[in-house]
C-alpha cells in the first residue's frame, strides 16, 4: 500500500486567448522602406480585422499627436529630442493596447538612408524593441518600390534601385538580430496579392498565441492521441524524433533541401538557437515562421517528402513499434521539437501512421510548438491525467525534462560525432543532483556509451527482461502499488479540527459545522493536489482581470454526500469547489449515469469508514457507469483495519487506476459506533430515537 501525507501535484490546465492578464500585450510593428505599402496594408486590414480585438496605428500620426506642433515641429527638432518623442509615442501605444486589451498594429521606421549618405540613419529606439512583440517586414522588390516612390502623392525623394536594395538589406540584416536580444518575433512577408489575406492570419495567430495557450494546444493534441488509442492504455512510450526514432536531424535537412531550391546555404535554425533565444519557446515560435516565411504551404508540404524520404528509422525500433501495434494496453507517441509532417511521412512509410501518432511543430496552421517544457508537461499529464505509466526516450538535453517526470528514462545514444555536446554534463548533474534513475540505448553500430555504464547503465532492445518490463501489465520502475492514500492524520490542523469532531459534547450544528470545516480543509489541502488546479480569470478589486486558480476541470466533477452522516462534510467540500455538481446518494443506485457521463472525477464524501464495505459497493456503482472516471473518496475518520494489507477496501479499490483515498486521521479502536456514539446520530441530535 502506497502511503502519502500531502499527495503529488497534477500539472496545473492553463489556458488563455487573446491578451490575458499577466501576459505582455501584443504590439506589432509593421516595417518597410519607404514606399514599401505599410499604409496600404494597414487600410487593408482595419476591415478584415475590424476594432474589437484590434487597434491600428500610424506611427507618424501617434508622433504629430503627442508633439506640440505637430509633425512639423517634430521635424524641426533635434535628434536626440526626436529619439525622446519617439519612445514617449511607442511608449503610449503599449500603455493603450494594454489598457484596452486589444492588439496593436503599428506602422513605423528602421532607418532613413538618403542616397548620398554613407549609413542610415536609425530612428527605431530601445523602447520599439521593448513594447513589439512582433515585427512583421514588407518585402518589396527594388523595381516596384521605385516606381511606387516615383508616383507617391507624398513627394518622396527619388533613389536608385541598387540603393533601395542596399536599404532593405541592410534593415533585413539588422532587425533579425536585434529582436533575437530582445525577444521580439521577426518574419519578412512578401508583397503580393494575398498579402493583406496572409498578414491576417498572422497576426490573428499571434493575438492568441503566448505560452500558456501553447501548452493547452499540445495538451489537446495528447488528449486526442490517447483517446484515439484502440485499448485502454497502461504504458506509453513517448518517444523524441531527430537523433533517437532515427538518426538523422530533420530540420538540418529541411534546411539543406530549401537551399538547393532556392540557393541560400544559410541554415537559420543555427542563427536562432544559438541566439539570446536558446532553446525558449520564442525560439521556437520564431522557427515557425522562419518555415513560413521561407516556402508557401505547397513548398513546404514537398521539401518534407523529400526529407522523409532521406529518414530511416531504427531497425530496433520499427520492431518494437510493431510489437506495440500488436498490444492493446501499451501506445507509442513520436513528441519532437522537429518537424511534425516529416515524422507522419516518415511513419506512414513504415505502415505505423495508425498506431503512433506525432505531436510537433512547423507551421504557423500547426497551432503550437514543442519546448522541452512541453514535452515534459505532457508526460506529466500522461501521468497525472491519464494514469498511464511512461517510458520516454530521448537523445539530448531537450529531452531531460520529460526524463525527470517519465517512469522509465532512456537516452538513446548515436555516432559520437552527430550526438549532443552537453548532454553529459546536464545528465550527470541531474543523475547525481536530482537522483535522476536513466539507463542508455547505444544504437549506432561501435559508438561508445556515454558516461560511465555504472552511473548510466547499459540496456539491449533484444534483452527479454527489457522487453517484457514494457509489455507487461504492471506498473513502472517508480509507480506506486495499492491504494493511493493521503493522510492528515499528523498534521496541526487535523489535530485541531479532530477535537471538536471528537468532543462528545459536541453535538448537532456545531458538529455539523466542525464536519463542514474538515471537509473543506481537507478538499483544498489534499483533493487540490490529488487532482490539480487550472487558472481562471477573476476580477481584482482594482478593476481589472487577473488570474485565479479552481479544482481542475471543476465542472466536470460531482461530489456525492453519503447519506446521512457524509453531508455536513460534503457541503465543505463544495464550499471548495462551488463549480462541482452536488448530489446526495443514500444507496449506490441513487448515483445515475447522468450524474457521471460527462465528468471528470466523482468524490465520494463521508464522515467515518469502518470496513469500508459502503465505499467499495458505491465505487463499484460508479465504475460501472464510467469505467474510467477518477474517483477520490474524501472521510473523516478511517478506522485502521480498513486500510491495511488484505482489507477489503485495499483488495478491492488498490488495483484499480484513478482511484485515491484522502482522510482527517486515522483511528486504531475497533468500534462501530451506535445510538448515542453514532456519528449519524450526533450530527442530526437524533441519539434519543429508537
Amino acid at each position: 500500500m502506497a502511503f502519502s501525507t500531502d499527495g503529488e501535484s497534477l500539472m496545473q490546465a492553463e489556458t488563455a486567448t487573446g491578451t490575458a492578464s499577466g501576459h505582455k500585450p501584443v504590439v506589432i510593428g509593421v516595417y518597410g522602406v519607404p514606399g514599401a505599402g505599410k499604409s496600404w496594408l494597414l487600410d487593408r486590414l482595419k476591415p478584415e480585422l475590424g476594432k474589437e480585438h484590434f487597434t491600428f496605428y500610424e506611427g507618424s500620426q501617434m508622433i504629430a499627436s503627442l508633439v506640440p506642433g505637430g509633425l512639423g515641429a517634430f521635424q524641426r527638432l533635434e535628434e536626440h529630442e526626436k529619439s525622446s518623442w519617439r519612445q514617449i509615442a511607442i511608449d503610449t501605444i503599449g500603455r493603450q493596447c494594454a489598457e484596452s486589451r486589444k492588439v496593436g498594429l503599428v506602422t513605423g521606421h528602421f532607418m532613413f538612408w538618403a542616397e548620398d549618405g554613407t549609413t542610415g540613419k536609425i530612428v527605431c529606439t530601445p523602447r520599439d524593441l521593448e513594447v513589439f512583440t512582433h515585427i512583421l517586414y514588407l518585402d518589396v522588390p527594388a523595381d516596384i518600390l521605385a516606381e511606387r516612390r516615383q508616383y507617391d502623392n507624398r513627394r518622396r525623394p527619388s533613389l536608385s534601385m541598387d540603393h533601395l536594395r542596399q536599404w532593405q538589406k541592410m534593415e533585413r540584416f539588422s532587425l533579425p538580430f536585434l529582436c533575437s536580444g530582445k525577444g521580439v518575433l521577426f518574419m519578412v512577408v512578401c508583397t503580393g496579392p494575398t498579402l493583406p489575406d496572409q498578414v491576417s492570419k498572422l497576426v490573428q495567430d499571434f493575438r492568441q498565441h503566448h505560452e500558456k495557450y501553447n501548452l493547452s494546444r499540445a495538451e489537446c493534441q495528447l488528449d486526442k492521441a490517447v483517446l484515439a488509442a484502440p485499448g485502454r492504455l497502461k504504458k506509453m512510450l513517448v518517444f523524441d524524433g531527430d537523433r533517437t526514432l532515427a538518426a538523422e536531424d530533420t530540420g538540418a535537412l529541411f534546411w539543406a533541401s530549401h537551399a538547393r531550391r532556392s540557393g541560400d546555404d544559410e541554415d537559420p535554425l543555427k542563427t536562432v538557437f544559438s541566439s539570446p533565444l536558446g532553446y525558449s519557446y520564442t525560439a521556437f515560435r520564431q522557427a515557425t515562421l522562419l518555415y513560413e516565411e521561407a516556402t508557401n504551404d505547397g513548398q513546404y508540404e514537398a521539401i518534407c517528402e523529400e526529407v522523409s524520404s532521406a529518414v530511416t528509422i531504427y531497425p530496433e525500433f520499427v520492431s518494437l513499434l510493431k510489437r506495440v501495434e500488436a498490444c492493446e494496453f501499451v501506445g507509442a507517441l513520436v513528441v519532437t521539437c522537429g518537424l511534425r509532417r516529416v515524422w507522419e511521412k516518415v511513419l506512414e512509410r513504415e505502415g505505423l501512421s495508425e498506431t503512433v501518432k506525432v505531436i510537433g511543430g512547423g507551421r504557423i496552421s500547426g497551432g503550437y510548438v514543442v519546448t522541452g517544457e512541453v514535452k515534459a508537461a505532457l508526460v506529466a499529464r500522461l501521468k497525472e491525467t491519464h494514469h498511464i505509466s511512461v517510458w520516454a526516450f530521448g537523445d539530448g538535453p531537450l529531452d531531460l525534462g520529460m526524463f525527470k517526470k517519465a517512469d522509465e528514462a532512456i537516452v538513446v545514444v548515436g555516432e559520437e560525432k552527430t550526438r549532443s555536446q552537453t548532454m553529459d554534463k546536464v545528465l550527470t548533474e541531474a543523475i547525481d543532483e536530482e537522483d535522476l534513475q536513466a539507463r542508455q540505448l547505444v544504437l549506432a553500430p561501435n559508438a561508445p556509451p556515454r558516461l560511465d555504464t555504472t552511473k548510466l547503465p547499459l540496456i539491449d532492445l533484444a534483452d527479454g527482461e527489457f522487453f517484457n518490463g514494457i509489455f507487461e501489465r504492471g506498473p513502472g520502475r517508480h509507480q506506486a502499488t495499492g491504494l493511493r492514500l493521503f493522510l492528515a492524520t499528523d498534521r496541526n490542523a487535523s489535530k485541531l479540527l479532530a477535537t471538536a469532531m471528537r468532543d462528545a459534547a459536541v453535538a448537532g450544528p456545531v458538529l455539523r459545522e466542525a464536519h463542514r470545516r474538515a471537509g473543506f480543509y481537507l478538499a483544498t489541502e489534499f483533493v487540490t493536489n490529488v487532482i490539480g488546479l487550472e487558472e481562471c480569470p477573476i476580477q481584482h478589486v482594482l478593476g481589472r482581470t487577473t488570474s485565479g486558480y479552481r479544482l481542475l476541470s471543476e465542472q466536470r466533477t460531482t461530489i456525492v454526500a453519503l447519506m446521512r452522516a457524509g453531508e455536513p462534510m460534503a457541503l465543505g467540500v463544495s464550499d471548495a469547489f462551488p463549480q462541482a455538481m452536488f448530489l446526495h446518494a443514500s444507496r449506490p443506485e441513487d448515483i445515475k449515469l447522468h450524474h457521471v457521463q460527462e465528468q471528470e472525477t466523482v468524490l465520494l464524501v463521508d464522515s467515518v469508514i469502518n470496513s469500508g464495505q459502503t465505499i467499495v459497493e458505491f465505487f463499484r456503482a460508479v465504475r460501472n457507469l464510467h469505467p474510467t472516471i477518477r474517483v477520490v473518496v474524501v472521510a473523516g475518520v478511517l478506522q485502521a483495519q480498513s486500510i491495511t494489507e488484505g482489507s477489503l477496501i485495499n483488495e478491492a479499490l488498490g488495483k484499480h487506476d484513478s482511484m485515491s483515498l484522502v482522510g482527517l486521521r486515522v483511528s486504531e479502536t475497533k468500534f462501530t459506533g451506535s445510538g448515542a456514539t453514532d456519528t449519524g446520530n450526533r450530527l442530526f441530535n437524533t441519539t434519543g430515537l429508537p
